[in-house]
């Protein structure tokens, strides 16, 4: 399905949310806002609430609760590892599409949007490409011309079919990496110069030229020295001005917003000024990878209720920090969650030194948790009809 075509569906369920809204409740039919899924909320705004999907649960016969949420609670999805470089070419020539192929079958069935993760990406590559570098019997001008050819294959297969595309991911470094000055980073600068990024947005532009063509990486949620030696998002922000500048087709940035609540994070203010100067370049945003980790101590793993809800509260308050710093900027397009349930969540296999956990917005019996439900308050209260100018009384006499 085409852009064009997905900005006419949005505007339909729009008028159909809108439509509902402006029904007189009645006693026999009262309309609750709260009872509607966050896509239809946030349908109201025009904005897409997504989630990542993983294939494998997604088919799990055993679990059917996974595939009613992700068809029906979401307005958008992404492939959480089906679309990597080494899901789809694990041998080099020979592709592997089944289940990229299944997650945007499931997204037409559903009527819902599908944001393609990721083009280019030092991590999850297939080991016959970086030990073909790493012994010397790929060049780096074969190198150059894989990359290519990778982009302009996976885009064209899925042409009209994808809303936006993360084309490079996580391309900046970090300041507790070394050298600690911020830098490009990763397999594709080392090996070809950061003149990588510029070319895998012409080369994505140029398989399908109404996809919408992100920038995607972790946090650059709000800005802070404004040294772009130190500020991640300063950096990005530099990067992706250049990039306008020298007329390369980047669309848009994407903010994972993987948080934690063991840190201070941000507050709403700081992260809506994040969005709004990303804005003035020109360019779409996005929360691409919401996730609230935290640390799953001792009392929290017995249960103990006193360091379990401190957890929840903070963690509800992160995710919806992101929330309405992107209702209050009309750049900000989606709002996607990185998995919605504990029991298909990546963060206790990646984080586990302390272990942590709890990171979504439903528990692992998918019951949903104090973040979903202000992710949904957000939504219904961020204007009218349930948010209206103040009734000022006249004194009384």
């Amino acid at each position: 399905m085409k852009l064009r075509q997905w900005t006419t569906v949005g505007v339909v369920a729009v008028s159909t949310v809108a439509a509902l809204n402006t029904v007189p409740a009645t006693a026999s039919r009262p309309y609750d806002p709260a009872a509607q899924s966050l896509a239809a909320l946030g349908l109201r705004h025009g904005l897409q609430i997504g989630t990542a999907v993983s294939i494998d649960a997604l088919n799990d016969a055993s679990d059917p609760q996974y595939r009613a949420l992700a068809s029906s609670e979401f307005s958008s999805v992404t492939a959480e590892n089906a679309m990597k470089w080494e899901s789809l070419e694990p041998t080099r020539g020979t592709y592997n599409w089944a289940p990229a192929d299944q997650l945007v079958e499931f997204a037409k069935r559903n009527r819902q949007s599908v944001r393609g993760h990721v083009l280019v990406w030092h991590n999850q590559l297939p080991g016959w490409l970086t030990s073909g570098v790493a012994d010397g019997s790929i060049s780096k001008q074969e190198l150059r011309e894989l990359l290519r050819k990778h982009i302009t294959t996976v885009v064209n297969r899925y042409k009209g079919k994808i809303w936006q595309w993360d084309v490079v991911n996580e391309a900046v470094s970090d300041p507790w990496d070394t050298p600690t000055t911020l830098h490009y980073k990763g397999f594709w600068a080392e090996n070809l110069g950061p003149g990588y990024i510029a070319d895998a947005f012409r080369w994505a532009r140029a398989a399908d030229p109404k996809a919408l063509l992100f920038y995607n990486d972790y946090n650059i949620e709000a800005f802070g020295s404004g040294n772009p030696a130190d500020d991640k998002t300063q950096f990005v922000y530099d990067m992706t001005k250049s990039l306008r500048a020298q007329g390369v087709p980047i669309d848009g940035v994407g903010s994972q917003g993987h948080l934690g609540t063991q840190y201070g994070n941000y507050d709403t203010l700081q992260v809506t000024a994040a969005l709004k100067k990303f804005s003035g370049l020109g360019v779409a945003t996005a929360f691409t990878e919401v996730d609230v980790r935290s640390q799953m101590t001792a009392a929290v793993q017995a249960g103990n209720s006193e360091e379990i809800n401190p957890r929840l509260q903070a963690s509800a308050a992160n995710f919806s920090v992101l929330m309405k710093a992107c209702l209050a900027v009309r750049s900000c397009l989606s709002y996607t969650v990185w998995g919605f349930s504990d029991n298909h969540s990546w963060v206790p296999g990646w984080f586990d030194d302390p272990p942590e956990g709890l990171a979504t917005i439903y528990d692992e019996n998918y019951q949903p948790k104090r973040a979903y439900h202000e992710l949904k308050s957000d939504l219904i209260f961020a204007g009218p009809p349930y948010v209206l100018p103040r009734i000022t009384p006249k004194p009384r006499r």
